[in-house]
């Protein structure tokens, strides 16, 4: 049955969250518009990540809220009653999208391998995608299209920002002077060991300010830590710094890295919608290791302390423990230091310089 010899009538794409995966989630559904333009999409996504991109062009969205309890998969069930898809890809290793999935009528149940298949869901699908080793979170969802018999690739974003958020980015960053935005805090909820230190962020910010006259941008959630760290970032520097943490929702703020020219970020949702409006992304990199999860674009960029903290803190190699490993000590991000931060964006300013036009 896989690969397809034709294109399918209709596909539903089962991702709910978070940030970052649904924006590589709409990579793929690029290219399957791209390449069976006639077939109906429908996709089950969350609450928050339905805010970013409710409203990408053809694909029937249906919104999954979890905090609506019971009340949620009910919804969903009222809105799937009747459809049939040829293809379910189910996209989300969670026991929630196992769930969901029952709920899916479908031909064709396609999943993740045997080894990234977390929570069993091999049992709610029919057929697994090819299992291949180190690969980037985008380069094993285009196994999807790989295993149902796309070989080509969308790299296309193009979320729609509304026009209120727009003018708000322009009349925020109006002009043409070089920006850096910096979103200091990955999901303040559950992640804070993914955050590196508001010392830090300030000392690059200084440099950033000092030696290309850089227009310094914090963004950011309302969380109570989030705001600590634009405030403690504010303090402990002297140039000028717009802190709109916790002022802005999702689209503002893709408007607001739309107009930047470079994205200081964790391990985050915001680097990841960064590449989606082609602003290039620095990535601070311990915790997690960014061949997996780094802006897709952004190689060049990464701040790689992810083997020195396997090292220090599992007293292991990259290659000794399974891929995906995530480096959980509360002091793992204090191995970045400022200075290597502050020498990637002086890269990355003198690469600016050198290819422009003469």
């Amino acid at each position: 049955m896989l690969p397809l010899s034709k294109a399918p009538k209709s596909i539903c794409l089962l991702r709910l969250s978070a940030i970052g995966d649904v924006c590589h989630t709409l990579a793929i559904v690029r290219t399957l518009q791209t390449h069976w333009p006639k077939t109906k999409l429908y996709w089950i996504i969350g609450l928050t990540e339905a805010r970013l991109l409710g409203d990408v062009s053809g694909v029937s969205f249906m919104v999954f809220d979890k905090s609506a309890g019971w009340t949620a998969y009910t919804k969903l069930l009222r809105e799937l009653r009747g459809k049939h898809f040829d293809l379910l890809l189910h996209m989300q290793t969670s026991m929630r999208a196992n769930m969901i999935s029952l709920f899916i009528s479908a031909k064709i149940r396609l999943g993740f391998d045997s080894k990234r298949a977390k929570d069993h869901q091999t049992l709610f699908t029919s057929h697994q995608i090819i299992s291949k080793p180190h690969q980037h979170v985008l380069e094993g969802f285009f196994g999807f299209l790989e295993t149902i018999g796309i070989k080509e690739r969308e790299l296309r974003w193009d979320i729609p920002i509304p026009k209120e958020a727009e003018a708000f980015a322009e009349q925020t960053l109006p002009g043409e002077q070089a920006t850096l935005i910096i979103s200091p805090c990955a999901n303040a909820r559950f992640r804070n060991n993914r955050n590196w230190t508001a010392e830090g962020y300030a000392e690059v910010a200084e440099a950033a300010a000092r030696t290309h006259n850089m227009r310094i941008v914090l963004t950011g959630g309302p969380t109570a830590i989030e705001q600590q760290y634009g405030e403690a970032i504010c303090k402990k520097t002297s140039c000028d710094i717009t802190n709109l943490i916790g002022l802005t929702d999702l689209l503002t703020l893709l408007a607001l890295l739309k107009r930047g020219t470079v994205v200081i970020a964790p391990d985050s949702g915001p680097a990841h919608m960064a590449t989606a409006v082609g602003t290039p992304v620095i990535g601070l990199y311990a915790t997690t290791n960014p061949g997996r999860a780094r802006a897709y674009l952004s190689e060049k960029w990464v701040i790689n302390k992810y083997p020195e903290a396997v090292s220090t803190f599992l007293n292991k190699k990259v290659d000794d423990i399974p891929w995906g490993t995530r480096v959980r000590d509360a002091k793992t991000m204090n191995l970045i230091q400022a200075k290597e931060v502050i020498q990637k964006l002086n890269d990355f300013m003198q690469s600016l310089q050198t290819s422009q036009p003469s």
